[in-house]
């Protein structure tokens, strides 16, 4: 009984985890961005494309497979076929595992080419789409950058 508690509780540990990643929408800031020195840029958006955020978390996906193909593997046969069916339950519980992981974390978003006004360089940013922030072409925005990260709102 004790198995079967831990096989229900091991993949819901998991996806758990996925609830506390940061929201990347533009509106959005968690913890650590408060009280932090942000570098300000404006700009003209160029182009904006919907894109898909291909998902993360396979790792721990992939683990949580593995480990619940394994046990169950173990459980057929006996001796050296229990060893074979464990080793085959880990594998494919693994990629079913990723699988699921990739899935339940992608995300619409979007690539805006932007034309900044102070150098007329043109970047590019990728961010998750939020549907009450939709970009157009000719509309003015506000990058803040923080080291190697940005986020684009509308000005």
């Amino acid at each position: 009984m004790n198995q079967w508690k831990t096989l229900l509780m091991l993949p819901l540990a998991c996806f758990a985890l996925y609830g506390c990643a940061n929201n990347p929408y533009g509106d959005s800031y968690g913890v650590a961005d408060t009280r932090t020195i942000q570098e300000v840029r404006y700009g003209v958006i160029l182009q904006a494309e919907p894109v898909t955020i291909e998902g993360e978390g396979q790792a721990i996906g992939a683990l949580a497979g593995a480990a619940i193909g394994g046990i169950l593997g173990s459980k057929i046969g006996g001796g050296s076929g229990s060893d074979i069916a464990a080793i085959g339950g880990g594998v494919l519980g693994g990629y079913a595992g990723t699988q699921a992981a990739e899935g339940i974390t992608r995300r619409n978003g979007v690539n805006l080419t932007i034309k900044l006004d102070d150098t007329g360089e043109t970047i590019a940013i990728v961010q998750e789409a939020n549907p009450n922030m939709i970009f157009q072409v000719g509309q003015r925005v506000r990058i803040n950058i923080d080291g190697r990260t940005a986020r684009v709102v509308p000005e």
